[in-house]
């Protein structure tokens, strides 16, 4: 017990030189979540210099509110949830929305087997950052945080059928993308 108590007040002195803007707590911070939060960055963006603006733009954000951050939970969880919504709100900031008729999206669809399962990470990261930007925000809005497509259409200013297409378009895509690979 006495370790835990001992953990929550080292965190606590922690986030407490980081609401003071100590740079040495700014920097560890920044250095302790760069690799994780880099890598949700080239999800959302189109190449690493964006993903690079986006980041920074999340860790302004992240030390802009770490008054709010609650000791004993999660610090790369808060991190990564601001992370995730700054790179949605640059996505939203930079595009413009279309909509796809739904009848457009049924034939687009495909039956077959998953290509992307047959490739590795750095290979699928950087079909993923060939996608447009609305198919490639869907996406990962969708198979890799879990979001359901009303959520998205929610956070996206989107109709519900326009994020089911996208998501529908940026598998079809990727399939495509595979399909064209040098084995």
């Amino acid at each position: 017990m006495d370790f835990i108590i001992n953990l929550e007040n080292q965190e606590h002195s922690f986030i407490s030189a980081c609401i003071r803007e100590e740079k040495w707590a700014q920097q560890k911070l920044y250095e302790d979540h760069f690799g994780v939060m880099m890598g949700i960055c080239l999800r959302y963006a189109g190449d690493k210099e964006e993903a690079m603006d986006i980041l920074h733009e999340g860790f302004i954000k992240v030390f802009q509110n770490v008054g709010k951050y609650k000791v004993g939970t999660s610090l790369s969880a808060w991190i990564r949830r601001i992370v995730i919504n700054t790179s949605i709100d640059y996505y939203r900031k930079r595009t413009r929305r279309r909509t796809e008729d739904l009848d457009q999206v049924y034939d687009a669809s495909s039956s077959e087997p998953d290509a992307i399962s047959t490739c590795g990470e750095k290979e699928i990261l950087q079909y993923i950052q060939r996608l447009s930007p609305a198919y490639r925000t869907v996406f990962n809005m969708y198979v890799i945080e879990g979001y359901s497509h009303r959520e998205i259409a929610n956070r996206l200013d989107i109709s519900e059928s326009t994020s089911r297409s996208n998501l529908v378009k940026a598998r079809s895509k990727l399939q495509v993308m595979v399909g064209r690979r040098k084995v």
